[in-house]
């Protein structure tokens, strides 16, 4: 049977750059955003004081923090999907950095942390970026997989390298923390959020198996979005109804409420987007719940971690506001889990 351009690009795992429905959901983020940043303009000409000041100013930060993610969002697919890789490997890089910044090292560690950022850390975004359709020179023509080398390099063969590095510098102080905080920061920073881009690279189906015709562009920037609503609906419905708090010493402003109140409304809004994804309604309200509870994980996660390290926040990406990694725990931990539900049940 012969196939179009369009059903054969798809089965070739290529990414449809121009399919309509991605410039639309792009359109409707920007067009949100643009609302919103009128309604913080008018809202800022307000002379209030105390409180009401305090959250107009910190909506207003974030609305700046969004507008920079968009404009490097758009820069990247702009260029493209090895772009996009390249752009994902530049804020994991800047997250790790931000991450072990945060947590002191020694002497001891600074050749292992040379091989984590400089060798590690390309290398996973370069397998990323072979995905399943590499050169030919590469392999290409044989049919290679990238996943099978991307999915396990760091988890097993980096973790077992960081200590063992370690070790031959020779310094034992404290090793065992020194260690386990240099594998969870590429973990986290690294491993986990390449899974983002990853997306790029699957072949899709509906459930029943009719060839998904959509973009992957569109469907890694419907990830983004429900993932960074979770985070936002959280915080509004903790704010609007929150009466028992996660836990108190880790996070005072995650409540129960909140992040109920978030799994709805995420899910909703999920469903309302089906339409740039290969899912039905149903499904694509189930795995916005999904992210919600892996974005709500990541965000607790955090916490926890710059409450041991005795800090606020990550860093400072724009004044007044906190660090990229402060920004992107919550698509972090759930880059993963939904790669994986997705490729397990809808990938062909």
């Amino acid at each position: 049977m012969l196939l179009d351009n369009r059903t054969a690009s798809h089965l070739l795992g290529q990414t449809d750059w121009h399919d309509p429905k991605t410039y639309i959901l792009l359109a409707v983020v920007l067009g949100t955003l643009g609302i919103a940043s009128i309604v913080g303009l008018i809202l800022s000409r307000r002379e209030k004081i105390g409180i009401e000041s305090a959250i107009v100013r910190r909506y207003n930060h974030k609305l700046q923090v969004w507008w920079m993610m968009v404009a490097i969002f758009a820069f990247g697919f702009l260029s493209g999907r090895i772009g996009l890789v390249v752009l994902f490997g530049l804020v994991s890089f800047w997250a790790l950095r931000e991450f072990i910044t945060m947590t002191p090292t020694r002497r001891g560690d600074h050749r292992t942390l040379f091989w984590v950022f400089f060798i590690f850390t390309p290398l996973q975004y370069i397998l990323i970026g072979l995905g399943s359709t590499p050169p030919s020179f590469l392999g290409g023509s044989t049919g290679i997989d990238y996943y099978d080398f991307y999915s396990i390099m760091i988890p097993v063969y980096a973790s077992l390298f960081i200590p063992a590095r370690a070790a031959i510098a020779g310094d034992y102080k404290r090793f065992l923390e020194r260690s386990a905080k240099i594998q969870s920061g590429l973990l986290i920073c690294v491993y986990s959020l390449s899974y983002a881009p990853a997306i790029l690279d699957l072949k899709l189906a509906q459930t029943g198996g009719k060839p998904w015709q959509g973009s992957t562009v569109g469907l890694l920037v419907f990830f983004v979005l429900i993932a960074q609503l979770a985070s936002v609906f959280d915080r509004a419905w903790g704010k609007l109804a929150g009466r028992h708090v996660i836990a108190q010493r880790i996070n005072a402003s995650r409540t129960w409420e909140g992040f109920l109140g978030s799994m709805v409304t995420t899910g909703l809004v999920a469903s309302a987007l089906y339409w740039a994804t290969p899912f039905h309604p149903w499904e694509a309200g189930i795995l916005g719940a999904v992210v919600t509870v892996m974005a709500c994980a990541g965000t607790m996660t955090m916490s926890a971690i710059k409450r041991d390290r005795g800090v606020t926040d990550t860093g400072t990406l724009v004044q007044g506001h906190a660090g990229v990694l402060d920004q992107i725990d919550n698509i972090c931990f759930a880059a993963p889990v939904f790669y994986h539900m997705t490729r397990f049940f809808w990938s062909v």
